[in-house]
C-alpha cells in the first residue's frame, strides 16, 4: 500500500497526523490477522522535515527537500514505530534509490531484503532516499515506486490512498465529474490526470502510471480516499467507493515486467523501419547495422528504449554495449566488432532474450527530443 504525504502530515503545521497513523496501523493489524502480507510505501518525510528547517512546501528548493528528508525520516519512522508497538508488531525501514529499482542486481537484492522481513513478520516501510537523490537520479513519486515494489514481491493488490475518492472522468472540481469505478485500459484516462497535491510530488497521472505497471504484473490497483476509519481494508473488501484498475488476465513474467516498466529512460535507439516492421512480426536480435541514431549516455546492462524512424516506441531491451561502443559499431558495420572494440564479441546490441516488444497494454514513452540523438552517419 502507498500512503500520500497529505494523509500523513498536517498541511498547515507540517506535523504527523497521529490519529491517521493510528487508524492506518490498526487496519494493517487487521489485515495481517486476516492472513495478508503487507508492505507499506510511505511518503511524508520531506513534509515533516520542512517544519524543522522553517521552510514551506511551495518555496522549498532541492537542497531544502534533501535536508528535510533527513530531518523528517526519523520523525516519520518514530511515529510508525510507536504506534506499531501498541499493536504488537515491528517495523523496518527500506530506503531505496532509482538505481535500486532499475539495475537488475540491486533490484533483486532489495527484493530479498523485503521478503526476509516479511518472513520475520515485520512490516517493511519503503521510501525513496530523498536525502541523496537529485532531480536527474530520482524516482520522484512514491506511486510508481510502490508499483515497482508490488511487481518485485508479486503482490495481489496495490492500494493507493490519497485525498480524493479515486479517478474521475474529468477534474473532480468540475460540475458533473463522475468517479470511474473500474479501469481496464489506463491509457484512456491519461489526459484527465493533471494536478498534484500541495505536499505530494505525485498526482493522478503517476497513480495511473503506477496502476499500469501493476496491471502488467498481474496486480490489481485500488485507489481511494484515505480519510476513513478502516482506510485500507474497507477498500480491499469493497465496502466503500474507490477506483479499481483490473490486473491483466495474462500478466507478464517477473523478468518481462521489470524490463518493460521503467521509472526513467537510460537511453534510446532509433532503428531502421524495415527492422522495426520485422520485429513486429517476429522477435529477433537488434544488431549494430540496424541502428540509425543513438541517444545516451548509457552503459552496458542498461534497459534502453527502441523507436522506429517515425518516433514510435516499439520495444525495450537490455543493451550489451555502452552508448559509445554502440556508436563505434554502428558507424563501421563493415568491420569485425572485435577489431573495433578490442575484445571478442558479436555485433548484437540487444539479444532477443533481453528484448520485449511493446503491446497495447504498455504506456509508451514519447521519443526524446530529436537534437538529443546522434546520427550514426555523422562524423
Amino acid at each position: 500500500m502507498k500512503i500520500g504525504s497529505s494523509l500523513l502530515a498536517n498541511p498547515d503545521l507540517l506535523t504527523p497526523r497521529w490519529a491517521f497513523i493510528q487508524r492506518l496501523l490498526e487496519d494493517i493489524t487487521k489485515l495481517r490477522n486476516d492472513g495478508y502480507e503487507v508492505v507499506l510505501c510511505s511518503s511524508g518525510a520531506v513534509a515533516l522535515g520542512l517544519n524543522m528547517l522553517g521552510e514551506k512546501p511551495e518555496t522549498a528548493g532541492l537542497r531544502d527537500k534533501q535536508a528535510a528528508a533527513a530531518c523528517g525520516m526519523p520523525l516519520l519512522l518514530n511515529a510508525y514505530k510507536q504506534v506499531a508497538h501498541e499493536f504488537g508488531f515491528d517495523i523496518a525501514q527500506v530506503l531505496v534509490t532509482l538505481q535500486d529499482m532499475e539495475e537488475r542486481k540491486r533490484f533483486l537484492n532489495t527484493k530479498n531484503t523485503v521478503h526476509r522481513l516479511l518472513q520475520g513478520d515485520i512490516l517493511p516501510i519503503v521510501n525513496e532516499n530523498d536525502s541523496i537523490t537529485t532531480e536527474e537520479i530520482r524516482v520522484g513519486d512514491n506511486d510508481r515506486l510502490a508499483a515497482k515494489v508490488a511487481q518485485m514481491i508479486q503482490a495481489d493488490h496495490l492500494v493507493i490512498l490519497t485525498c480524493i475518492d479515486g479517478l474521475y472522468d474529468r477534474n473532480p472540481e468540475e460540475e458533473g465529474a463522475q468517479l470511474v469505478e473500474e479501469v481496464s485500459d489506463v491509457s484512456e484516462y491519461i489526459a484527465v490526470t493533471d494536478g498534484t497535491s500541495s505536499l505530494g510530488s505525485g498526482g493522478m497521472l503517476t497513480k495511473m502510471q503506477a496502476a499500469n505497471m501493476a496491471q502488467n504484473a498481474g496486480c490489481t490497483t485500488l485507489i481511494a480516499n484515505g480519510e476513513h476509519e478502516e482506510p485500507v481494508s474497507s477498500v480491499l473488501y469493497g465496502q466503500r467507493k474507490h477506483t479499481k484498475c483490473i490486473a491483466h488476465t495474462k500478466p507478464a513474467s517477473a523478468w518481462a515486467a521489470w524490463l518493460t516498466d521503467r521509472l526513467q529512460v537510460a537511453g534510446s535507439l532509433v532503428i531502421r523501419d524495415d527492422v522495426a516492421k520485422k520485429l513486429s512480426k517476429e522477435i529477433d536480435h537488434i544488431r549494430h547495422e540496424d541502428i540509425k541514431s543513438i541517444q545516451g549516455p548509457y552503459v552496458k546492462g542498461d534497459v534502453i528504449h527502441v523507436y522506429d524512424e517515425h518516433g514510435e516506441e516499439i520495444a525495450r531491451g537490455m543493451t550489451n554495449f555502452s552508448s559509445e561502443e554502440t556508436m563505434v559499431l554502428a558507424r563501421h558495420p563493415e568491420m569485425p566488432p572485435k577489431d573495433l572494440l578490442g575484445y571478442q564479441t558479436g555485433g548484437t546490441v540487444i539479444s532477443r532474450e533481453n528484448l520485449i516488444i511493446l503491446e497495447d497494454r504498455h504506456l509508451l514513452w514519447d521519443s526524446p527530443k530529436e537534437e538529443t540523438f546522434v546520427e550514426v552517419s555523422d562524423t
